[in-house]
């Protein structure tokens, strides 16, 4: 029976002892609660005792935490709405404060984003579309993120980083503006057409003038050349005749009956016809 009563009241010893044990690691803080009130905060790793029972122990990280918030809508100064979807880096930097405030790391959760969505609200309401997406992101996020951490401070928090992982337009005003720009890219394209038939038909005329007076000066040379020609024909046949009458009426007349008198020509004339006088003679 006694020995019974040992083993249970060794038991019982060990159940008692390790029940008033607890480790705190390196990475994180502890806060020891006694009937639910603050009693002692633990910052150092380390084994430590508590009352069991009447004490017990909450455990936060010293590790960067991150809070992945929902895209949020917001409106830029120039009254575009935007989807933004942003996280935030933070710790708990007073365990105690943070207990009392947030409870845990899900109320921590929320109520970041609610701080991050305010200052983005406020922060991105000063800039236009264009600034956000293409100059200022960087300069924003760290105005964010120096508001939200002064916010944040009330909560034993510190926000480290806020970052806007990506910007969008909201559904159906991004179709309304992809209407719009394919309207407009249409519209350019229709000019550029336009500009284009334009210098078409401008080059379609200034070719057309040009052939124009080619052909002008090739008809005005081959003019010139025929007469040209011509007059030294003329000449030639002048410097024969005086030279030679007779023998010049022969060979033109022979010329001629060589061009009239072809096979299959018929030619019906008296026998007295100038045009047959060498031929006669001949008889």
């Amino acid at each position: 029976m006694k020995q019974n009563s040992l083993i249970i009241g060794s038991v019982l010893a060990i159940i008692i002892l390790s029940s008033s044990m607890f480790t705190v690691h390196m990475t994180q803080n502890a806060v020891v609660l006694e009937l639910q009130k603050p009693k002692e905060i633990i910052t150092e790793p380390g084994l430590y005792f508590k009352i069991p029972f009447f004490q017990q122990v909450r455990f936060f990280s010293k590790q960067l935490l991150d809070n992945d918030s929902n895209p949020a809508e917001v409106i830029t100064r120039d009254k575009k709405n935007m989807l933004i979807d942003n996280f935030t880096m933070f710790r708990i930097v007073d365990p105690l404060k943070f207990l009392e405030t947030v409870r845990g790391e899900q109320g921590a959760r929320a109520r970041l984003d609610d701080i991050i969505y305010s200052e983005l609200r406020v922060e991105i309401g000063t800039h236009g579309l264009l600034d956000i997406v293409t100059e200022t992101r960087d300069t924003i996020m760290a105005k964010v993120t120096k508001e939200a951490n002064i916010k944040a401070a009330e909560y034993g928090i510190e926000v480290v980083e806020v970052r806007i992982k990506r910007t969008d337009l909201p559904p159906e005003i991004a179709n309304s503006i992809f209407n719009r720009m394919r309207t407009e890219r249409e519209r350019i394209a229709m000019e550029y057409r336009s500009e284009g038939k334009e210098e078409a038909t401008k080059i379609r005329a200034e070719t057309d003038k040009e052939k124009t007076i080619l052909v002008a000066e090739a008809y005005k040379q081959e003019q010139s050349v025929r007469g040209e020609g011509d007059a030294v024909a003329t000449k030639l046949y002048a410097d024969a005749f005086n030279k030679d009458p007779n023998f010049y009426s022969f060979m033109r007349s022979m010329e001629a009956y060589k061009n009239s008198l072809k096979t299959d020509t018929t030619l019906l004339m008296s026998e007295d016809s100038d045009f047959l006088g060498f031929l006669n003679k001949s008889k």
